[in-house]
């Protein structure tokens, strides 16, 4: 490894150093070598991943530490939060010459834990390690990770399970709740940790007039690209606390997250959001909401030269980019799926009108863009009550598909539609399966979902390929981790 340590050269209040603490009885889980490969390990690095990732061996050039920071969760300020059961274990340089975090989930308590047992258990390791390699693979921004272990040890949940260790990586664990920490308890670091963050993550900034602005300004446009490529695969979070949203818009911290299935805008995949503050049709208000409480923190970055009603103002301006940056993407992305020429006027109405007859018919999302792309029009609509509804919909797609060349429509169709997505019930299989020792599910889904523009008749098996029947219960998913 290539290691180049940054985060510990910041004032030592941010965070806290400790070494992990091993399960008993440690049991190889799965590799994902090709990511070894990205960050550059050695083949000895490679052959002790499994110690690496149970955290057994961690390395001289980098002592380990859990971070600190605060966030408003569900709508509510709850003070200070942390690493409660990760500790950042080194910092590499991958084969782009990035930077890059090596994250250790479920490696013991730390003084930010509150009332955890700093455990993770293998159900929700095994869900997060597919889920980031399904969302990179879909050209997600995410987190992702390199191995994950098992254990004979049980953790205490609503009933005891085994626990887990997953090494997660990410180019920056740098989150919202970062600043609102420091405004809060450290207001003497926010200039220097403001300034490192633009450094690591946005040097073309340094150049702007105003750095914090252009800052500002990236941060918001990256999350706007992020949550419309959510939006785009029917993937919902589940818990976009603003200490769950990072600085570089990726991905991070999969707990009960979904990939919808039957096209339902206000499904609550959290058991935990009681009030649906978290569904995939509130995600893009909720990051507005985000990136406003993450704007506050920045006021006190107000120059001394600078009029300070103004500065709040050019503040409050930077968030004008959300919006149409989200829009841009999502209608853009839109198109691409439903094979539409993106200049005629009237694509993106003929688009919404196919998801109002998937909700209306309740269709599953991915196989309903996937039969559309496949020209399955008779399969479509023998699914609908409402036949007319969808022939309507079908002669103006039809039309305006006639204003460009469709085969070029069709080759941006077969790129923008995943054949696969990560439904819960094939996570679950691969659970039960894992929690007697036997990975070879998971391993199925890690190449079926590395590949999911591509149809793999060999691999795939028919549950992969639309919900569970009606009378079968949903996989309930609630914040226990």
């Amino acid at each position: 490894m290539h290691f180049n340590a940054r985060y510990n050269t910041l004032s030592s209040r941010l965070y806290h150093h400790q070494q992990p603490v091993p399960l008993k009885g440690p049991k190889a889980g799965h590799f994902n070598e090709a990511l070894a490969d990205q960050l550059q390990w050695s083949e000895q690095d490679k052959a002790e991943w499994m110690e690496i990732c149970s955290g057994q061996k961690t390395f001289a050039e980098f002592e380990p530490l859990a971070m600190v920071y605060a966030g408003h969760q569900f709508g509510q300020w709850a003070g200070q939060l942390g690493d409660g059961r990760g500790l950042l274990i080194a910092q590499i340089l991958d084969k782009n010459n990035q930077t890059i975090d090596l994250h250790l989930k479920g490696a013991g308590s730390t003084p930010y834990s509150r009332m955890g047992d700093g455990r993770a258990v293998l159900r929700s390791v095994i869900r997060e390690y597919l889920a980031g390699h399904a969302l990179n693979c879909l050209g997600i921004a995410s987190s992702n990770a390199v191995g994950f272990t098992s254990s004979a040890q049980g953790i205490q949940r609503e009933k005891l399970e085994p626990g887990a260790m997953m090494l997660r990586t990410s180019e920056c664990h740098i989150r919202f709740g970062h600043f609102e920490w420091i405004n809060q308890y450290q207001p003497d670091l926010l200039s220097e940790f403001a300034q490192k963050c633009i450094e690591w993550h946005y040097p073309e900034c340094l150049e702007a007039e105003q750095p914090i602005l252009a800052f500002a300004t990236k941060v918001i446009q990256r999350t706007a690209v992020m949550i419309a490529k959510w939006q785009l695969v029917g993937f919902a979070h589940g818990v976009m606390n603003t200490d769950n949203l990072n600085i570089t818009g990726s991905t991070l911290d999969f707990g009960p997250y979904g990939f919808m299935e039957r096209f339902r805008p206000n499904w609550i995949n959290n058991h935990s959001d009681y009030q649906g503050r978290y569904t995939y049709q509130q995600q893009p208000s909720i990051a507005h909401w985000n990136l406003w409480q993450w704007l506050n923190n920045l006021v006190p970055l107000c120059p001394t030269d600078y009029d300070r009603e103004q500065w709040k103002q050019d503040l409050a301006a930077c968030l004008e980019h959300y919006e149409p940056t989200f829009l841009e993407h999502y209608k853009l992305g839109l198109n691409q799926k439903m094979g539409l020429p993106g200049f005629h006027k009237d694509s993106f109405d003929c688009a919404m009108a196919f998801l109002r007859i998937l909700q209306s018919e309740q269709l599953d999302y991915t196989q309903g863009f996937i039969r559309l792309q496949n020209k399955e029009y008779d399969v479509i609509k023998d699914d609908c009550l409402d036949r007319r509804a969808f022939e309507s919909f079908l002669s103006q797609y039809k039309t305006i598909r006639e204003f460009q060349d469709t085969t070029e429509l069709d080759t941006q169709m077969t790129k923008a539609n995943p054949h696969y997505i990560l439904r819960n019930h094939m996570a679950q299989k691969a659970i039960e399966l894992a929690e007697a020792d036997d990975f070879s599910e998971v391993d199925r889904l890690f190449k079926l979902l590395g590949q999911p523009f591509t149809k793999q008749s060999e691999l795939e098996q028919p549950e992969d390929l639309g919900p569970l029947p009606s009378d079968v219960p949903e996989v309930m998913v609630s914040c226990s981790s």
